[in-house]
């Protein structure tokens, strides 16, 4: 019997699924690492943490084989945008991994922006200019850290996303390469072109020296090194792009949304880009062989972060799943509207002075009325992305496929369906961004055709809209004015 490995590494934590000929988890590992905040806006890991995770959880399940069982390929996939920098011939980061959630690089981004290259990096990239992305973050290590430049310009750095970071150390140093998918999310790489863009790199001062060589997202790159074997590295695709395939949104748009520390709403739109006038995110969703597919995008910078900050940082309960417990204990937030703008605001917003609020509390204010108003925020920031890319596609999103860890919170699935007014459908599988990456490897080594993988998707449950429009208007208007008051906080 032979297995994918798929190699899921997130922003909290790092996991290890292997999967079936059938496409069925078999064992999982799972390990936290710790997230560093060294000033306010700042967000940190420690990349050889991450890469020590990593290493920990995929022993621990091929460490489970029978002596008769093996690894057929690899698949990986990654919180994206996050940058790492490291030294080629040591293979010691320069510094701290910086997280796709840090602003320390926004009035940078303004300046930009008041410059006129907005449009430009738009026009090339399909994303906005904005520090969300690598490109600052990469310059800010090269302008801060001491003798990072002068290395960089002499060939002896190197920069990786969290995948390339993954793959340098499973061969050891011998291959340094990331996927259509990661590339698209640095603010440097052409997504027409499929090629690193010297205008972009000459913008922000990067040597194209530093950076990987793009492959596809399912093909053979080079042979992992494990302790007693050799396994085939075959699939890479960004954590997102990687949910959308493993949810089958394989026809044109079909949109899935993740919930996990954020929210990532993904529409797939074809062959052809799709130019968002309403601050979507054009990206590739994938390619195979030659064929690139490509799609729009919103991100919430703060999902079920907003859960994992009222249990860890106010300490209103102690598990998170306490948080559904104390929402349905209410009717309704009693009036309570909860702006999870901790990091600012994502799409369709992108308003990185904007800061958390909580609005309507009075003396019968309790905790279950902001577990219930937190839970709401994450259905109202889902929704706007929502009526946003209905809006650029011309019609309504007719069904929303669901998937990540917060899915299994039926208040906020029923509560999503309601405010949004159309049927949500959760699989049968919640952790579809491992299973993208496995299908990605598996297509590569012919374990399986995109036939067989369609039939693999399976229902769990739907949830049908019921609010009525009066109680859904009345929410969605005290959501807007919540929201329009925690804007522009910092100005």
């Amino acid at each position: 019997m032979s297995y994918i490995l798929s190699l899921d590494q997130g922003t909290t934590s790092s996991r290890a699924i292997l999967y079936d000929q059938n496409a069925k988890p078999i064992q999982v590992a799972q390990k936290e690492f710790k997230q560093l905040f060294p000033q306010p806006g700042w967000v940190e890991h420690n990349a050889e943490e991450i890469w020590q995770s990593q290493e920990s959880v995929m022993n621990e399940v091929v460490g489970k084989l029978d002596k008769n069982e093996s690894i057929a390929a690899i698949g990986i996939t990654n919180q994206r945008e996050t940058t790492v920098i490291w030294n080629r011939s040591s293979g010691k980061p320069i510094y701290n991994a910086i997280v796709w959630q840090d602003r320390r690089t926004a009035s940078y981004c303004e300046e930009l922006q008041k410059a006129g290259h907005g449009q430009t990096i738009t026009t090339k990239t399909g994303l906005l200019l904005d520090a969300y992305f690598s490109a600052t973050k990469i310059k800010w290590l090269l302008d801060n850290v001491e003798g990072a430049r002068k290395k960089a310009d002499n060939g002896e750095l190197a920069f990786g996303t969290i995948d390339s970071w993954l793959v340098w150390n499973l061969t050891k140093g011998k291959k340094h390469i990331t996927d259509v998918t990661n590339a698209s999310r640095t603010m440097l790489f052409n997504i027409h072109t499929l090629k690193w863009d010297t205008e972009l790199l000459e913008l922000f001062d990067i040597p194209a020296n530093i950076l990987p060589q793009v492959k596809s997202s399912s093909e053979y790159y080079v042979d992992a090194e494990l302790a007693h074997s050799s396994i085939p590295i075959c699939g890479i695709a960004g954590d997102q792009q990687a949910a959308l395939f493993g949810q089958m949104c394989i026809e044109n748009e079909m949109a899935k949304c993740t919930y996990g520390t954020g929210c990532f709403l993904v529409m797939n739109t074809g062959k052809t880009p799709i130019r968002s006038n309403n601050k979507l995110l054009t990206t590739i969703a994938w390619q195979i062989g030659n064929e690139v597919t490509y799609a729009l995008e919103g991100s919430v910078f703060i999902g079920g972060a907003i859960i994992q900050w009222l249990r860890d940082g106010l300490k209103l309960f102690e598990k998170a799943s306490e948080s559904e417990v104390y929402a349905k204990s209410v009717n309704d937030s009693g009036g309570v509207v909860f702006v999870p703008a901790l990091t600012g605001l994502g799409a369709p917003h992108w308003d990185s002075s904007a800061r958390g609020s909580i609005f309507g509390l009075t003396r019968g204010t309790g905790i279950p009325h902001i577990a219930r108003a937190a839970l709401e925020s994450i259905t109202f920031q889902v929704n706007d992305v929502l009526d946003t890319m209905s809006k650029d596609i011309g019609k309504p999103v007719s069904e929303l496929r669901v998937d990540g860890g917060a899915t299994a919170n039926n208040l906020l699935m029923q509560l999503q369906a309601d405010i949004s007014n159309i049927p949500v459908s959760r699989p049968k599988n919640l952790e579809t961004t491992a299973l993208g990456a496995a299908y990605l490897a598996g297509l590569a080594i012919s374990l399986w055709d995109m036939e067989s993988l369609e039939s693999k998707w399976g229902e769990d449950k739907k949830f049908i809209p019921e609010a009525n429009s009066t109680k859904r208007e009345e929410l969605l208007k005290n959501w807007q004015k919540a929201i329009d008051r925690s804007k522009n906080w910092l100005d």
